[in-house]
């Protein structure tokens, strides 16, 4: 794309080589970081831990030890990716940028904030000219390799002028991403593709555990996987992880039923509250996730304490009970 004359929407570099700046180093930030520099990128890299930006120098990023510092080395119009965690570390970074960028320069947010988080800050970036970009990013570990799926939510001329850095990211071809609308969108559609992520994930997990439970057959689960990994309409990259999983560990040996959210799926719900629309499917995936969580639920002792209250039915004792 040719180079656009003015200073709002130039090419943050020359060609399809850009030089932004990264904030964050962790699983995500540091594999999008070498991705990038493997794509030819100037990546300047920031991260409160120096043991991470070492790690990320010795990879050929160029690394730093503060955000201003970072600031600094980056050519105007500046761009800086920011991937720490959604909340006070994102308020607090997106903030201190606030201050130290100039207008025209762009903001870029790839973590997974709320995208009503996401239209404010981007309100308040504009009031100082500076650009904001929200991308919705999936692909976990494997996007080194593989390419991250890229939702983007913002200004279509920040959203050009980034595009090198965004098509590197993406699935070789540029599949995976796409503009999908003025600010916060990007996290909006990120935190809906993670609500359905719940359900999918809820739904592989019962079926293994209905086939588990059978009295009649000895099914080999990790076969099962791998067989209904070519050709079935259930087919996907997490079937190809169940199906890893299954192989590598049959009886899911030290691994405790204990199923961590990290936001999307609450927020999701609320959503679907706030719009009338159902999502009973991901409700149900989100409250077997809060319920993985209790060890012995005063909503069970309840319903044994009722059945013994109107049908003399056998209560059974808690397990410290039984130990004493």
């Amino acid at each position: 794309m040719a180079k656009i004359g003015t200073r709002n929407t130039e090419r943050i570099g020359k060609d399809a080589i850009l030089k932004l700046g990264m904030v964050g180093l962790g699983r995500m930030g540091a594999n999008m970081t070498l991705r990038l520099v493997r794509g030819g990128h100037q990546i300047v890299a920031y991260d409160p831990n120096p043991d991470a930006v070492s790690a990320i120098e010795s990879n050929g990023a160029i690394g730093v030890n503060s955000l201003n510092d970072l600031v600094n080395r980056l050519s105007i119009p500046r761009a800086v990716w920011v991937m720490v965690p959604a909340g006070d570390p994102t308020e607090t970074t997106i903030h201190s940028l606030s201050e130290l960028l100039s207008a025209g320069d762009i903001v870029i947010d790839g973590g997974n904030a709320f995208y009503k988080d996401s239209i404010r800050r981007a309100d308040q970036l504009e009031e100082k000219g500076i650009r904001f970009l929200d991308v919705g990013t999936s692909g976990g570990i494997w996007g080194l390799e593989s390419g991250y799926c890229l939702m983007v939510g913002g200004e279509e001329s920040a959203y050009n002028a980034l595009l090198p850095a965004l098509q590197t990211l993406a699935p070789i071809g540029g599949v995976g991403l796409g503009h999908v609308g003025p600010a916060g969108a990007g996290h909006f559609v990120k935190m809906v593709h993670n609500a359905v992520e719940y359900g999918l994930m809820q739904a592989y997990a019962e079926g293994f555990e209905l086939m588990s439970a059978s009295d009649k057959f000895d099914i080999n689960l990790g076969q099962v996987a791998d067989i209904w990994r070519h050709g079935s309409v259930v087919r996907s990259w997490l079937l190809d992880l169940t199906a890893q999983a299954l192989q590598e560990n049959p009886q899911l040996q030290d691994i405790r039923a204990f199923v961590e959210d990290t936001g999307e799926g609450r927020w999701a719900v609320q959503e679907s509250v706030d719009l009338a629309v159902p999502v009973p499917v991901i409700a149900a995936s989100l409250q077997a996730r809060f319920r993985s969580r209790q060890e012995e639920p005063i909503s069970a002792k309840l319903l044994a304490a009722l059945r013994k209250g109107f049908g003399g039915h056998q209560v059974l004792k808690s397990n410290r009970e039984r130990q004493e």
